[in-house]
C-alpha cells in the first residue's frame, strides 16, 4: 500500500493498515506523504522523496509476495512515475486506487500535476478505482456520476466505483462502473454524518479481499460491511469528524 500520513491516526497510511490487518492481511506500508492534518481538515503535506519510494518498493517486492495493491495520496507526480515503472513489474496483481484529491474539510492533497499523472498513467493500470462524489466531478468533468464515470472508462479505467459516504439521504450508494451494460450497486443504511477516513478504509479493504483471494464483488461487499461496522463503532478522537473504529473484532 502507498498512502499518505495522517498525525491524526484517522485517514491515510494508518487507516490501510487497519483495515487490512483487520481482514487478516498483512499490509506492507510504504509512504508517500507527510500531512498537517486533524479530524477537521488538511492544512499541508510534503511528498516523500520519489526515489526513496522507489528503493523501498524494490526492496519489499524482493522479500515478500505482494497479492494486491492499495493507492491512497501519493504526493506527486515523481511518485506517480515510480509506481507506474513498479506495477509493470509486477504483472496480474490488482490495483485498487482511491484517487485522494481533496480532505473532507475541503484541504488540497493534489496539484493539477499530480491529477493527471493519475488519469494518464496510473488509472489505465488500475482494476479499479474508488472516488467519492466531489472527486468524481473533478475527475471526469462532469457534475452527473454517469457522464463523469463514462469519461473515466472511455480515458482507460476499467472500473469505476463511486463511493457515496460523502453524499446525503437515508442511505449510502456505491455503485460500480465498468464495460457491462449496467452498473452494479450496494445500498447501506446512513449512519450519522460524515467520518474521517472512510474512503481510505473501503479502498484498503477492498484490496484486502482480493489479496485473499475473493472477487471484485465479494470483495466489494466485504469491504462496504467492514466499513459500515467501523462507523457503528466510531471514535470521537478530536473536534472534528469521528474516526471509524477499525480496531473491532471482525468475523470473516
Amino acid at each position: 500500500m502507498l498512502s499518505g500520513l495522517d498525525p491524526s491516526g484517522g485517514a491515510g497510511i494508518q487507516a490501510d493498515i487497519q483495515a487490512v490487518t483487520a481482514l487478516g492481511c498483512h499490509p506492507l506500508p510504504v509512504l508517500t506523504c507527510l500531512t498537517v492534518q486533524d479530524t477537521t481538515n488538511v492544512y499541508g503535506a510534503e511528498p516523500v522523496d520519489a526515489e526513496l519510494v522507489r528503493r523501498q518498493l524494490a526492496c519489499v517486492a524482493a522479500d515478500a509476495p505482494i497479492h494486491a495493491i492499495k493507492t491512497g495520496a501519493l504526493g506527486n507526480a515523481a511518485i506517480v512515475d515510480v509506481l507506474v515503472d513498479f506495477l509493470g513489474q509486477q504483472p496480474g496483481i490488482p490495483v485498487i486506487t482511491d484517487p485522494v484529491i481533496k480532505a473532507a474539510g475541503g484541504g488540497d492533497l493534489a496539484d493539477e500535476e499530480l491529477i493527471e499523472a493519475m488519469k494518464q498513467r496510473l488509472f489505465p493500470l488500475a482494476e479499479m478505482i474508488t472516488p467519492n462524489g466531489i472527486e468524481l466531478t473533478m475527475l471526469g468533468d462532469s457534475p452527473n456520476p454517469e457522464e463523469a464515470a463514462r469519461r473515466l472508462l472511455e480515458g482507460g479505467c476499467k472500473s469505476v466505483l463511486a463511493t457515496g459516504g460523502h453524499g446525503t439521504g437515508e442511505h449510502i450508494i456505491n455503485t460500480l462502473f465498468n464495460h457491462a451494460p449496467k452498473p452494479l450497486t450496494w445500498e447501506i443504511e446512513r449512519v450519522g454524518g460524515e467520518y474521517h477516513g472512510t474512503g481510505c478504509t473501503l479502498a484498503a479493504a477492498i484490496a484486502a479481499g482480493r489479496a485473499g483471494g475473493l472477487s471484485q464483488r465479494a470483495a466489494i461487499s466485504q469491504a462496504q460491511n467492514f466499513v459500515n461496522r467501523a462507523i457503528l463503532h466510531a471514535l470521537d478522537v478530536g473536534k472534528g469528524q469521528p474516526v471509524p473504529d477499525r480496531g473491532i473484532p471482525w468475523e470473516h
